[in-house]
């Protein structure tokens, strides 16, 4: 893909590489933006921010990274500048149509999936929003979205293993806080 889009640049044709962009990635940037902001409205307007960058930045693209990298930076950055702007210190809860429901037949590879709280007699989208961003973030994108560790890596632009070590310690404060709420309530 970044060889189509470069020979557009190349060529001068700078709305057609804008137009192969937006059509390659306008699904993923959003996701990105719904991870860090945990607010579809605002992953909507972060999204249509971030290819306003791309688009202005995309006749200086001069392929020292990976046009994947460059993109996901411009919509991490962009969703993060909106979070701090909107003075959010944690994402809001996703809908529940977000979630994907634990059921044994899933054809995820075998990823464990977070029930959905109707099902699980507690809200673990309430449990999720109490956690650090960066912890949100991991467990959004990979378990509920089902994006690949590589994936996750790529899109946060950070080591594989820094996201393996996020969700891990993701999943034990989960655990903890699903303690002291079943705790709470018994």
């Amino acid at each position: 893909m970044d060889a189509l889009i470069r020979a557009q640049l190349d060529a001068g044709n700078n709305g057609a590489a804008f137009d192969m962009v937006v059509e390659h990635y306008q699904d993923r940037v959003y996701r990105l933006a719904l991870a860090i902001l945990g607010d579809p409205m605002a992953a909507q307007d972060a999204a249509q921010e971030a290819f306003l960058r791309i688009w202005k930045g995309l006749a200086g693209f001069r392929g020292q990274s990976a046009l994947s990298t460059w993109v996901y930076a411009i919509a991490r950055n962009t969703a993060l500048t909106e979070r701090k702007s909107a003075g959010q210190r944690q994402a809001l809860p996703l809908d529940e149509a977000l979630i994907s429901s634990s059921n044994g037949g899933s054809s995820n590879g075998g990823r464990p999936r977070l029930a959905a709280p109707s099902r699980a007699g507690f809200d673990i989208m309430a449990l999720v929003a109490r956690l650090r961003p960066q912890y949100q973030q991991v467990i959004r994108l990979y378990y509920m979205q089902e994006y690949s560790y590589e994936e996750v890596s790529e899109m946060l632009d950070i080591p594989m293993g820094t996201v393996k070590t996020l969700l891990h310690r993701a999943k034990i404060e989960l655990a903890a806080a699903l303690a002291r709420s079943t705790v709470k309530e018994g």
